[in-house]
C-alpha cells in the first residue's frame, strides 16, 4: 500500500471542518484513502465544504453532520452516524476552536472565557468519550487534538485562548496514558496559519509579523494537515502523548 493510501478503508471524523485547517485535514485524510465525516456549527458552509471535498475525486466518501461541538447530542449523533454510514471510526480530529476574548485577562468576560474552555477543551474530551464508547474501546484508533503555540508560551493578547490550548495539551497527555496501547492520542501546535480564524493577526501586518519566523512566512492549512495525516497513520504507531509544533520555527526564536 502506498503512503498516499495508507488510511484505505478507515473512517475519520474531523470537527470544525467547514473551512481552513479542518477542511484541509479532511482533504488530506481523503487523499490517504479514508472515508471522512465532517462537522461544523453552520449547515450551509459545512455542506459547501463537503461538496468541495467530494469534488477532489478521491475514493473516500464524505458525510456532513452539522452541529455544535459543545452539544452532547451532536457529538453522539456525529459518532453514531460515522459508524452507521462507514462501519467504523478509526480516526478522530478535534479541530473545533473559538477565541472570542482578546486583551488583558483582568478585563475578560468570564462567561466568554468559560465558553472558550467548554468548546476548546471540554467538547474535545466529549468527542473522545463518544468515540471510545461507540468504537475505539474495542477496535483502537488515533486521535489528534489541534492545540496552538499559544498553549506552549504566553501570548498576552490571546491569553484565555492560550490557556485553553495549554489545557488541551495536558489533556492529550492524560488521554494518551489512559487509552494506550489501543488508542494513540497526540496534538499539533500550529503557529499563525493563514485562515479566516487568524485574519486579525494577519491583518496586523503580514510581512512584519511573518519576518519573525525562521521560515519567513505564515503557515498554510496544508502544512498542518500533512502533519496530522502522518500522526494518524501507522507510520506513527509508536508516537502518543506528543504535542508536535508546526510553527515555521517561531518558538525556536524565543518569541511568540
Amino acid at each position: 500500500m502506498t503512503r498516499e493510501k495508507d488510511l484505505q478503508g478507515r473512517t475519520a471524523l474531523v470537527t470544525g471542518a467547514s473551512r481552513g485547517i479542518g477542511e484541509a485535514i479532511a482533504a488530506e485524510l481523503l487523499g490517504r484513502g479514508a472515508n471522512v465525516v465532517v462537522t461544523a456549527r453552520k449547515p450551509d458552509p459545512l455542506e459547501e465544504a463537503a461538496a468541495r471535498l467530494r469534488g477532489l475525486g478521491h475514493d473516500g466518501r464524505v458525510l456532513a453532520v452539522p452541529g455544535n461541538s459543545g452539544d452532547r447530542e451532536h457529538r453522539h449523533d456525529a459518532v453514531a452516524r460515522a459508524v452507521a454510514e462507514f462501519g467504523s471510526l478509526d480516526v478522530l480530529i478535534n479541530n473545533t476552536g473559538i477565541n472570542p476574548v482578546f486583551g488583558a485577562l483582568m478585563d475578560a468576560d468570564l462567561d466568554a472565557v468559560r465558553k472558550i474552555f467548554d468548546v476548546n477543551v471540554v467538547a474535545a474530551l466529549g468527542f473522545v468519550q463518544e468515540a471510545y464508547r461507540v468504537w475505539m474501546s474495542e477496535h483502537g484508533g488515533a486521535v489528534v487534538n489541534l492545540a496552538s503555540v499559544a498553549g506552549i508560551r504566553s501570548s498576552g493578547v490571546i491569553a484565555a485562548y492560550g490557556a485553553s490550548k495549554a489545557a488541551l495539551i495536558r489533556l492529550t497527555e492524560e488521554l494518551a496514558w489512559q487509552l494506550g496501547p489501543g488508542i494513540r492520542v497526540n496534538a499539533v501546535a500550529p503557529g499563525v496559519v493563514k485562515t479566516k480564524f487568524a485574519a486579525a493577526l494577519v491583518a496586523a501586518g503580514e510581512d512584519q509579523v511573518s519576518s519573525m519566523y525562521p521560515m519567513q512566512r505564515f503557515g498554510s492549512p496544508e502544512d498542518v494537515a500533512r502533519l496530522v495525516g502522518f500522526l494518524v497513520s501507522d507510520a506513527a504507531s509508536w508516537i502518543t502523548g506528543e504535542t508536535v509544533r508546526v510553527d515555521g520555527g517561531l518558538l525556536a526564536t524565543g518569541s511568540l
